[in-house]
């Protein structure tokens, strides 16, 4: 008892003495440019707005390589300034590609704000430095941990802070057109891998609601803990910034032409901004948490989107199709739902099996609720994880990850944005989407929803014994699992032992 009583103050003592990042250092408040009507995507958004009745204009971006090259194209037009906000960016192709586009934009007078998660952002500090010291860039990052001594031993001392983070996504150039939707700035959310698909989803917007984006991102931004990066790293001199540079010059000369120009060739933005490809006319609504969520504690009085998103389900006739990567219902979610059934509400639950899912623990909090979501009345389906060639055209062999967070209202109403339905979402993380009013595009995207599902899912019912089974269609035939279908028993086991993990934590 004495040498765990002795280890214990050892640890305490450790933790203690980690370094915290100060909140009152001083930084510049800035705010959106105003006057852009003259820039290419200012007059393309007022001179949709006139012939619109001032409604916006939105486009889905379910392809990656769509996805890509619109922000890319985005870039390259850019005139005034470049907005952008995400949960994290890595050191891979797709962080080298728009951290060159960047470049090159601020090269040309665009001013570039980029803020973004600090936890799990892999693209390095160095980096992260080099963009912000051009002098059109500055670089932020919310709720960072501290870089003196053990960054390890500094997120476990400051875990109750630390453990809150910014998981808002949006991309916005010249104040008049934006991207909002759950990718994050990676190769697999633009499909570059060759082993995995992830099936993610963007919308585009032109015209006011851009606007509302860009407030949205300046109270971020502006915010006590968005914190410049100079202000965090010591690797600041001439040198380590001269040799970053060297490796993304070297890196790009290997892999940005060629990814470069394959997301260029995508011509959806040129053709929406051209009405080659119709934009969907709709009104909308940006619905964010304040960033003071993240500095009070947990609390349904602090979970401001979900409880307006929540207002907006309650209203809900007919229909509700819920697209989640992440779905861990609790027993409140359970009797959601429920509640949502027995008045006459169809709801349809899509999210990952445990083979498609990218965090076991986090299919360990949803399996203990299916057979209770099923005996609510719910239509769950899960992704097969072997369906990525279904997605690819029928080539290839890459496993399937479910990425995209929609939800689907009476077929008029979308919410897209960066909400996954678990308790860290909704409780512990910002989070933030548009509220879209158009029965056109729902009507659209729920056809092609209960279309992709037969191919793509299996559908989770109860047998004759009340025991779980999986339903699907493969290669034509009809086929019934009653285990975890293509997982094997070390992933079944590790799903298993995951049950420790704590419930409101995932």
């Amino acid at each position: 008892m004495r040498g765990i009583a002795i280890t214990i103050v050892a640890i305490a003592t450790v933790l203690s003495g980690c370094a915290g990042v100060p909140l009152d250092t001083p930084k510049t408040q800035s705010l959106p440019i105003a006057e852009t009507r003259e820039t290419y995507f200012g007059q393309a958004a007022e001179g949709w707005a006139r012939s619109h009745d001032g409604q916006s204009g939105f486009f889905p971006l379910v392809n990656g390589m769509d996805a890509l090259g619109a922000r890319l194209d985005m870039i390259e037009k850019a005139e005034k300034s470049v907005d952008l906000q995400y949960f994290l960016m890595k050191d891979d192709k797709a962080g080298l590609v728009l951290t060159n586009a960047l470049i090159g934009a601020a090269d040309r007078g665009v001013r570039i704000r980029f803020l973004i998660d600090d936890l799990f952002t892999s693209a390095t500090d160095q980096t992260l430095l080099l963009l912000s010291q051009h002098p059109n860039i500055e670089v932020r990052l919310f709720n960072p941990v501290s870089r003196r001594g053990s960054y390890s031993l500094n997120f476990v001392g400051s875990f109750s802070k630390a453990n809150r983070r910014m998981h808002n996504k949006s991309f916005t150039v010249d104040n008049a057109i934006s991207v909002v939707g759950g990718r994050n700035i990676g190769d697999e959310y633009f499909e570059l891998g060759d082993d995995s698909v992830f099936a993610d989803f963007d919308v585009l917007a032109l015209g006011e609601i851009a606007k509302a984006i860009s407030n949205s991102f300046d109270v971020y931004w502006n915010h006590e803990m968005a914190i410049p990066i100079e202000q965090l790293s010591s690797q600041s001199d001439a040198e380590s910034l001269e040799a970053e540079r060297s490796r993304l010059k070297e890196e790009a000369q290997a892999t940005y032409a060629g990814i470069y120009e394959e997301a260029m060739s995508s011509e959806l933005l040129q053709n929406l901004i051209t009405g080659d490809q119709p934009l969907f006319v709709a009104n909308a609504l940006v619905i964010a948490d304040d960033p003071d969520k993240l500095v009070n504690p947990v609390g349904a009085e602090h979970m401001g989107l979900a409880t307006d998103v929540d207002e907006i389900l309650r209203k809900a006739e007919h229909e509700l199709i819920f697209i989640s990567p992440y779905y861990v219902p609790g027993d409140d979610g359970v009797q959601y739902a429920r509640d949502l059934v027995e008045n006459g509400v169809r709801v349809v639950v899509v999210t990952n099996s445990l083979a498609s899912n990218n965090h076991v623990a986090v299919h360990s909090g949803y399996a203990g609720y299916r057979k209770d979501v099923l005996e609510a009345g719910v239509e769950l389906y899960e992704v097969r994880a072997n369906a990525g060639s279904e997605v690819q055209g029928g080539e290839g062999s890459a496993v399937l990850t479910l990425h995209t967070k929609l939800i689907l209202i009476d077929r008029r109403y979308l919410f897209v944005g960066s909400l996954n339905l678990d308790p860290r979402s909704l409780e512990i993380n910002s989070e933030m989407g548009l509220l879209i009013d158009s029965e056109e595009l729902v009507g659209a995207m729920a056809e092609g929803v209960e279309g992709d599902i037969p191919s793509t899912t299996y559908r989770v019912t109860l047998d004759a014994s009340g025991r779980l089974q999986w339903q699907g269609m493969i290669d034509g035939k009809s086929v019934t699992e009653s285990t975890e279908p293509l997982a094997g028993r070390w992933l079944r086991f590790k799903a298993w032992f995951l049950k420790i993990a704590p419930e409101r934590q995932l």
